[in-house]
């Protein structure tokens, strides 16, 4: 059983190897300090269902570190959510705002639950009550969460709603908002887009032309993506994801594919593409795993064909795949990086809320990429001086960041 928290922590040691944290900071016990989160708090939620039943939620928010600002980060959804994942997520979220230099730090939030076997009403209750337990505990300048797997611009919406009942009315307590309420343009499509400019400046880089590519995973960044690559003319020739995968050398119509799974739910039958048993190994130059963690494994990273990988999931590959893929001289670009456009839009609709000013949403791409953009230029130099995979580079500007702060604030 692969441990999500133990593969993310155990790359914060190596990176702390690498820096040589021991000598430089002796005694400030820094693996300590980003291995125990500043708070855990888990508890449940009893809801009435619509039929009379109650039926009792575990639920989960980890404030892992705010050296660097206001803890910040998404709620999940999902029936394996539990408190090791979420603890992951929420160090990946501190390694990702450092990186990406926003005054935040990482959080998350989740609940074990499917949203798709409740109500409309029933999920509303779960998201009020799940608030009402929180209140004290999130706020614009404490915690602001965020939507993420099986959560969107709706279930925002009633965390500002219920939070506004207990608290002065502040927009930026949360951030994913509908546009109505405060939202950001952009915001809904930011991960995806954010993933394609990683993966353009990466592919750049490598000086590849007129590739293909593959996506793992159509729920709102795979799907994101997928279309901006069909807008930019890149091929796509393969989608996958719980319901099935299709392939089509000639590329894939996204587009249609997005109302052919509107329609039946799944991404089979789709005309024009024929189905296949893995996306992760299928034929193409560039893969998007978008999916979830621990999707690229020891026992498929082998078979990958792609010349570039982009994460748009967190957590995608595990530490043996990402050897075997280093050796196959497959270039990753971790997820820290290439997923960040969400929590970056994510900044700029905190931003405009609290300046009660909003921008044209050309605006918000022209900044989103510009800062993606800066990054990665660092990391890939810091990759290149170094002789470091662009993975091991990203952790060790953010751990450089973080630390630097967490010395400088002191601990009493």
């Amino acid at each position: 059983m692969v441990n999500v928290f133990e593969n993310a922590i155990g790359m914060v040691e190596r990176t702390a190897d690498l820096l040589d944290f021991e000598r430089r900071f002796k005694g400030m016990q820094i693996i300590e300090r980003m291995r125990i989160p500043d708070k855990t708090i888990e508890f449940r939620a009893t809801v009435q269902l619509d039929n009379g039943p109650l039926k009792v939620f575990h639920c989960y928010r980890i404030q892992h570190s705010d050296v660097l600002g206001p803890y910040k980060g998404g709620i999940r959804f999902h029936t394996d959510v539990d408190i090791d994942e979420v603890k992951a997520l929420a160090l990946w979220m501190t390694m990702k705002t450092a990186l990406v230099e926003l005054p935040y730090g990482g959080s998350k939030g989740g609940i074990t639950v499917n949203p798709k076997t409740l109500t409309v009403t029933e999920l509303e209750r779960l998201v009020r009550k799940y608030v009402f337990r929180l209140v004290n505990d999130i706020g614009p300048n404490i915690d602001i969460p965020a939507p993420d797997m099986g959560t969107g611009a709706r279930e925002m919406a009633w965390i500002f709603d219920e939070y506004r009942k207990h608290r002065d009315a502040a927009q930026g307590v949360v951030t994913g908002k509908p546009i109505e309420l405060g939202g950001s343009l952009g915001r809904m499509e930011a991960t995806g887009r954010g993933v394609v400019c990683a993966m353009l400046e990466a592919a750049k880089n490598m000086g590849l032309r007129d590739y293909t590519a593959a996506v793992q995973g159509f729920g709102n960044v795979g799907m994101h993506a997928a279309l901006d690559l069909h807008q930019r003319g890149i091929k796509v020739v393969g989608v996958g994801d719980i319901t099935g995968s299709v392939y089509s050398a000639q590329g894939i119509d996204i587009p249609g594919l997005v109302l052919h799974q509107k329609k039946t739910g799944r991404l089979e039958g789709f005309p024009g593409a024929d189905p296949m048993e893995d996306v992760v190994t299928c034929k193409c130059d560039v893969l998007l795993p978008c999916a979830r963690e621990n999707t690229i494994l020891a026992d498929n990273a082998e078979f990958v064909q792609a010349k570039l990988i982009a994460e748009g999931a967190n957590g995608p590959t595990t530490p043996e795949a990402d050897a075997i893929l280093e050796k196959k001289g497959v270039v990753v670009v971790p997820d820290i990086l290439a997923n960040a456009g969400g929590v970056i839009v994510s900044y700029f609709e905190w931003v405009q809320n609290r300046e009660g000013f909003y921008w044209e949403e050309e605006d918000v791409n022209a900044r989103l990429f510009a800062r993606l953009r800066k990054a990665y230029a660092r990391v890939k130099d810091m990759a290149g001086r170094r002789r470091i995979s662009l993975r091991q580079a990203a952790y060790c500007i953010a751990m450089e960041r973080i630390v630097q702060a967490m010395i400088a604030r002191g601990v009493q």
